[in-house]
C-alpha cells in the first residue's frame, strides 16, 4: 500500500488531523485497531442488526425470518415482537447496570472517606454535600461535614436495593414529569431492583407482552438517569469538587515527547483523580528525572479523562476510537485503565511498542495486561506503584518509533448546572427570556460514543454546527463533547459560527455554544438542567423546546441514556438504528406511540444535517405548544 493510500484510508476513517496522522502511522506498520476488525467483520450478521435473533436459552438460538417465512416464532413460541423488545431490554439493562454500578462504587468511597477509611480522598465541595443532604432530610446545620456525609452515604446505598419504593433524586424532575412516570407505571422504585427484575422477565417463560417489556425498559433507564448515574455524579462532586469553567487542550498532540505520558482511560475518577494528586509528588518527580524524562504527562482517554478535564484541567488525548491510536504514537509509557469502553486488544496493540497497560478494577481485567488491583483503603500507595511503573519504563521506549502529532486545540469545560444556573444570575429566567424571545431557539444535549461504521467525530460535529448555525444551543457529555472540543467548537470563538442570535448571549456570557457539561454518566447534570428550568416555567420537561441526540452510539448505556432522556420527556435522535427494526410494532411504539405517554418519541437519523432538521423542527413544535 502507498503513502498516499494510507492517507486517504486515514481521511475516511476520521475527521481529526491528528487522528490521521496516528490511524497512517498504524496502516504503515501493520498495527490493528477497530477500524481493521470492524473491515473484517463484514458483512455482519443482518438477523442480529434487525434485533431477530435470541439466545436466551439453550432451545435456541433461534431466529426470526424478517421476510414472514416460516420461521415466525422461537422455539418456545416468542414471536418477533417479544424477541427484539426482550432483546433491547437486555441492552439497556447493562447499559444502566455500567453507569449505576459506577455510581455505587463512588457512593462507597463516600462513605469510606467519612468514616476516614479511604486514603488521599476527601470533602471537597462541602456546598453540594448539604444540599443533597437535605434532600434526604438529613440535618446539616452544626455537624461535621464527615458524619453528614456518612448518613447521606448510607441514605444512597439503600436506595439501591430500597423497600420504600422511591428514589429521592427523581423528585428532582418536575411534578407534571413524574405524573406521568405515575400515571405509565414507570416511576422508578429503587436502581438495583428494576436492573433485577429487568433480567427476570427477559428470561424464557416470563414476559412476553412487548408492551409491557418496553414500560418496564423505561422504568428500568429511570432507575439510571434519575438514580445510578445522578448519584455517581452527585457523590463525584462531593469527593472531587463540583466543576467550574476551565480552559486545557485535546487531541493527540497532548502527549510529550520528552515526558512520561501516562494514559488514564476508563470512567471512573476514583482512582484517576489520586493519580493526579499522586503525581506531584516530589520523589516521583525526581525519579523520573533520574530516568531522563522532563517530567511527567498525564492526560485522559474517554471519560475518565472528561472528569478529569472538567475538575483539574488535565488535557484530554481522545474519545473511544482514539485509545490504540493514543499507543500506536509510540510514546506512551502506561495506559491505566478502570472499567467500560476499553478495548481488550489493547495489551495487544501495546505489543508492538513498549507501553505497559495496567488494569485496575476486578471486575475488568484483561489477559495480557498488569493488574495492580485499586482499593480506597491504600490508593494513593496504589497511584504511586503505578506511577513509579510507568516512569521506569520510559528509558524503553524507541525515538525512532515516536511520532506525536503538532498543534494541541484549546477548548474549555467544566460547565456543571449550577455553573451554568450561577452565570445566569442564580435562576434560568434569562436564558428562558432568551428563548420567548427566539434570540435562541432551544437545546440539545448531544451525547455517546464513537462507532467504526461512521467516520469518526463527523456525526457529532456536523450536527452540533448545524443545530448553533440555527440558534440553537448544545450541551455535550462524553466522547460526543471530545470530539466537538478537538473541532474547536468548545471555546467561545466558535460563536462566529453559530447564529446571530446565540452568537449574542455567547459573547455577552464569554462561553462557548456548545459546552462541556462533563462524562456519560453526567448526562444526569442535563436532566438537571431541564428539570430546573421546567419548573421556573411550571412545566413538564417534555413540554420543553429541548431535544437530544447520540450521533455515533455504539454502547449499551447509550441506549438506557436514550431512553431515559425519552422517558423524561425528551425527543432524541439516534444515528445508529437500534437494533428494533426486525419488529414494526416495537419500532411505532418508539418512534411513534411515546408521544402520547411523554410528549416524546426515538427517531434514527444517520444523516446529522437532516437529523438536525428533526430537533429544529420539534423544537419548533414544542415553542408552538408554548406559544413562544
Amino acid at each position: 500500500m502507498t503513502g498516499k493510500e494510507s492517507i486517504e484510508i486515514a481521511q475516511q476513517r476520521a475527521m481529526d488531523r491528528t487522528d490521521q496522522e496516528i490511524i497512517t502511522k498504524t496502516i504503515e506498520e501493520g498495527v490493528e485497531t477497530a477500524w481493521d476488525r470492524f473491515a473484517l467483520q463484514q458483512p455482519q450478521c443482518g438477523f442480529g442488526q434487525l434485533g431477530v435473533c435470541c439466545n436466551n436459552c439453550a432451545m435456541g438460538p433461534c431466529r426470526i425470518d424478517p421476510f414472514g417465512g416460516k420461521t415466525s416464532r422461537g422455539v418456545c413460541g416468542a414471536d418477533v415482537d417479544t424477541i427484539v423488545a426482550r432483546n433491547l431490554l437486555d441492552d439497556l439493562c447493562v447499559g444502566a447496570a455500567a453507569h449505576s454500578d459506577h455510581g455505587r462504587e463512588v457512593v462507597e468511597v463516600l462513605l469510606e472517606t467519612a468514616e476516614g477509611k479511604a486514603q488521599g480522598y476527601q470533602i471537597t465541595d462541602v456546598e453540594k454535600l448539604t444540599v443533597l443532604a437535605k434532600e434526604y432530610g438529613i440535618k446539616t446545620d452544626g455537624r461535621d461535614p464527615k458524619d453528614v456525609a456518612k448518613d447521606l452515604a448510607i441514605g444512597i446505598l439503600e436506595e439501591f436495593g430500597t423497600v420504600k419504593n422511591r428514589l429521592q433524586l427523581s423528585e428532582r424532575a418536575p411534578e407534571p414529569t413524574r405524573e406521568i412516570w405515575k400515571k405509565a407505571g414507570v416511576m422508578p422504585r429503587s436502581i438495583d431492583r428494576e436492573i433485577v427484575e429487568a433480567m427476570h422477565r427477559i428470561h424464557m417463560g416470563v414476559d412476553a407482552d412487548y408492551v409491557n417489556i418496553l414500560l418496564h425498559a423505561m422504568r428500568t433507564s429511570l432507575s439510571d438517569g434519575w438514580g445510578g448515574s445522578m448519584a455517581a455524579t452527585e457523590c463525584s462532586d462531593i469527593l472531587f469538587g463540583t466543576p467550574t469553567p476551565i480552559t486545557s487542550i485535546t487531541n493527540l498532540a497532548t502527549l510529550s515527547k520528552d515526558k512520561v505520558n501516562i494514559v488514564l482511560h476508563g470512567h471512573n475518577p476514583l482512582l484517576s483523580q489520586i493519580i493526579v494528586n499522586t503525581a506531584e509528588d516530589a520523589e516521583l518527580k525526581r525519579l523520573a528525572e533520574e530516568k531522563g524524562a522532563k517530567g511527567i504527562n498525564l492526560v485522559g482517554m474517554c471519560c475518565t479523562g472528561n472528569e478529569l478535564l472538567m475538575r483539574s484541567g488535565i488535557p484530554i488525548a481522545g474519545s473511544f476510537l482514539d485509545q490504540e491510536l493514543a499507543i500506536a504514537t509510540g510514546a506512551v509509557e502506561a495506559m491505566i485503565v478502570d472499567y467500560q469502553c476499553i478495548f481488550p486488544s489493547v495489551p495487544a496493540t501495546a505489543s508492538c511498542y513498549h507501553t505497559k497497560v495496567i488494569t485496575t478494577s476486578s471486575k475488568a481485567k484483561i489477559i495480557g495486561a498488569s493488574y495492580m488491583e485499586f482499593n480506597p483503603e491504600n490508593a494513593v500507595d496504589t497511584a504511586k506503584s503505578i506511577i513509579k511503573l510507568a516512569i521506569e519504563n520510559f528509558p524503553n521506549r524507541n525515538p525512532d518509533r515516536v511520532r506525536i502529532p503538532e498543534r494541541p486545540m484549546k477548548l474549555m469545560a467544566g460547565f456543571s448546572e449550577e455553573t451554568i444556573r450561577k452565570a445566569l444570575g442564580g435562576s434560568y429566567k434569562a436564558l428562558i427570556d432568551a428563548i420567548v424571545a427566539g434570540t435562541i431557539k432551544g437545546c440539545v444535549g448531544i451525547v455517546g460514543c464513537n462507532n467504526p461504521r461512521i467516520k469518526q467525530d463527523y456525526g457529532h460535529i456536523t450536527l452540533a454546527k448545524e443545530l448553533i448555525k440555527r440558534n440553537i444551543l448544545v450541551v455535550e457529555t462524553g466522547c460526543s463533547a471530545i470530539a466537538c472540543g478537538k473541532a474547536g467548537l468548545l471555546v467561545p470563538e466558535a460563536a462566529s459560527l453559530a447564529g446571530e442570535g446565540l452568537a449574542s448571549v455567547c459573547k455577552l456570557l464569554g462561553i462557548p455554544p456548545v459546552l462541556h457539561m462533563g462524562s456519560c454518566v453526567d448526562c444526569s447534570r442535563i436532566l438537571v438542567l431541564a428539570a430546573n428550568i421546567a419548573k421556573e416555567l411550571g412545566v413538564g420537561i417534555g413540554d420543553l423546546p429541548i431535544g437530544g441526540a447520540a450521533p455515533e452510539w455504539y454502547s449499551q448505556k447509550a441506549v438506557s441514556i436514550g431512553t431515559y432522556f425519552v422517558s423524561s420527556g425528551v425527543y432524541t435522535v439516534l444515528g445508529i438504528p437500534p437494533k428494533i427494526f426486525g419488529s414494526s410494532n416495537v419500532l411505532n411504539l418508539l418512534a411513534d406511540g411515546l408521544k402520547g405517554i411523554t410528549n416524546s418519541a426515538f427517531a434514527v437519523e444517520p444523516d446529522p444535517v437532516k437529523a438536525a432538521d428533526l430537533l429544529e423542527a420539534e423544537i419548533n413544535r414544542k415553542r408552538k405548544a408554548l406559544n413562544i
